[in-house]
């Protein structure tokens, strides 16, 4: 009896590969084997990164609160801890485009928060 091999099946699945493989650097890309190994590194980049994303941004947001209220004479946990304690609910994102974007608002907010300590 012949072997049964399912051509197209095994086809498809390696022009997936090589699919995703599209623009990498020489026989990354056209080579199944050497594309196959590319792409499940690069995938398990991509899962990592995606980790990665939210504590680079959340970094980034406490950066520029620290400088925004180092500019109206506060450090950053200072004027965290009195967020906390004025029940201010603005999370960091918003407090970092204020201070980027909008520092005379946030320096409202600043001295709002001295007033109420």
């Amino acid at each position: 009896m012949p072997r049964s091999v399912n051509t197209v099946a095994s086809k498809r699945r390696r022009g997936k590969i090589i699919k995703a493989a599209k623009g990498y650097f020489g026989r990354r890309k056209n080579v199944y084997t050497v594309a196959k190994n590319a792409v499940e590194k690069a995938l398990s980049y991509a899962y990592r990164d995606r980790k990665n994303k939210k504590r680079e941004f959340r970094a980034l947001w406490i950066q520029r609160i620290n400088a925004g209220a180092r500019l109206n004479g506060m450090s950053y946990s200072k004027m965290i801890n009195l967020l906390n304690k004025s029940n201010v609910e603005i999370n960091r994102k918003v407090l970092a485009d204020l201070a980027m974007n909008h520092p005379e608002t946030f320096s409202d907010i600043v001295s709002e928060i001295e007033k109420n300590s």
